[in-house]
């Protein structure tokens, strides 16, 4: 069923022309009136990043979760999965994080985590959705039921505390030379923080947010800062996190990007190696690269593939039973620790890795040759075009042609009104027409 307003990541939209105090105020009495089981008294916690528009969309969701009785505890900017263990830590009945990710500061999203830190099942999601374009008049709590809001202070220490305990006691970063890029957004204070008292020498860019500056030519959308800081600094590692910090790139000391696939394949060795992993695999999405499955293949691990979306991968992960995945994208899940990406704990346990091995951060962090993988977009506001002949032709065609050796992904965007067409192989020229052929047999249809 098409939904609304969630899209892949919650809600997520240009501020004040989608995401508007109105959708945000019906969005926190919708998801407070779905969370408002038992007789107890009901809380919800609220984090956010550093865009301007956080402060609209803060007030608006207080104002919707106490109308409908819940407290509510305000973090203040802090990584989306900062929000996930701070909900199950404070036995909240719900968590929200107010951010658009690596999205420009003029957008902004509501992301909700369920009181066990998880992202909301589309179940639960469709039942807010059905709430929110009601009539919630009626449902309001009494004048003495009323929800109450306050400030939480002392959060960043305890986010600091619980990351550097996801490492082994003995083990510390002193003489390791760590760039950390933090996006101007939700980590700009703890990420730095929870270095330096491991012991590295930590150089920071991308720290002075300003409220429109958010993923502004830094971050792990555009890692040519933290590669071009690297190089001047002679950094051991460059660490890039997103707008909220549930995505992490890395960048070695030559200045070449490492991305999520080159992330999963050395902590997944790692983890192997010492006995950690739960099962003989990891779970990852349709878009990682070819050359991440055949890697693992070959040291006996499996690779279990989900839809786009880290939601996705960790209901995969609870339900088969893995403990480590995540997305190309920078999107790592260690369920032993988190319930979300962390792009600040990916980022140690590479460190760790890196510490172990003594080695450079380039001989550590490229474990295979990526496959050539190609991938376009076409705008269209609808879905209809992918059920035409021409292109289900196309499709069928391009899938034989690239065979056993290659793979055809398409799919519908989560966030924006486009189909995105993406294939990968040995052969990159063939990969480059199969693509193109499929993407001019959509765009005909669409037109």
């Amino acid at each position: 069923m098409a939904r609304k307003y969630f899209g892949t990541d919650g809600i997520r939209g240009r501020a004040n022309a989608v995401i508007t105090p109105d959708l945000a105020l019906r969005t926190g009495m919708a998801a407070g009136l779905v969370f408002n089981r038992g007789d107890h008294r009901h809380r919800v916690v609220i984090g956010k990043d550093t865009r301007l528009s956080g402060y609209m969309i803060e007030t608006a969701l207080v104002s919707g979760f106490t109308s409908v009785g819940m407290d509510v505890l305000q973090l203040g900017p802090m990584p989306t999965p900062a929000v996930a263990m701070l909900t199950r830590s404070m036995r909240a009945d719900l968590g929200v994080m107010i951010s658009a990710s690596h999205n420009p500061y003029d957008d902004n999203g509501i992301k909700l985590f369920g009181p066990d830190g998880y992202k909301l099942s589309d179940e639960v999601e469709e039942e807010i959705e059905a709430l929110i374009d009601s009539d919630l008049s009626k449902k309001l709590a009494g004048s003495a039921d009323l929800g109450r809001a306050k400030r939480i202070d002392g959060v960043h220490d305890r986010y600091i505390e619980f990351a550097k305990r996801t490492l082994t006691r003995n083990l510390d970063l002193d003489g390791l030379r760590v760039v950390i890029d933090c996006a101007n957004g939700a980590a700009y204070r703890v990420a730095p923080e929870a270095l330096w008292e491991l012991g590295a020498d930590v150089i920071a860019i991308g720290n002075e947010p300003d409220g429109f500056n958010i993923n502004r030519d830094v971050g792990s959308t555009a890692p040519a800062a933290l590669s071009a800081k690297v190089k001047e600094m002679r950094a051991d590692i460059g660490i890039a996190l997103d707008g909220d910090a549930d995505r992490v790139i890395l960048v070695d000391e030559k200045g070449h990007v490492i991305d999520g696939d080159q992330l999963m394949a050395v902590i997944a060795e790692s983890w192997k190696d010492e006995g950690r992993l739960s099962k003989p695999g990891i779970v990852a999405t349709v878009m990682s690269n070819l050359g991440l499955e055949r890697y693992l293949k070959g040291i006996g691990l499996d690779l279990v593939r989900t839809p786009v979306g880290d939601r996705y991968v960790s209901e995969a992960m609870r339900e088969k039973g893995y403990n480590l995945g995540g997305e190309q994208s920078g999107h790592i899940i260690m369920s032993d620790h988190t319930t979300t990406g962390d792009g600040l704990l990916a980022a140690l346990q590479m460190l760790s890795v890196l510490r172990k091995l003594e080695k450079p951060a380039s001989e550590v962090c490229r474990r295979f040759e990526p496959l050539p993988q190609i991938l376009k977009n076409v705008r269209t506001r609808a879905l209809k075009p992918l059920e035409e002949a021409r292109v289900l032709s196309a499709i069928e065609a391009a899938t034989a042609r690239l065979g056993a050796s290659g793979r055809l992904v398409i799919r519908p965007s989560g966030t924006e009104p486009v189909i995105r067409v993406m294939a990968e192989g040995d052969d990159r020229v063939l990969v480059e027409t199969v693509v193109d052929d499929v993407i001019g047999a959509i765009s005909a249809s669409a037109a």
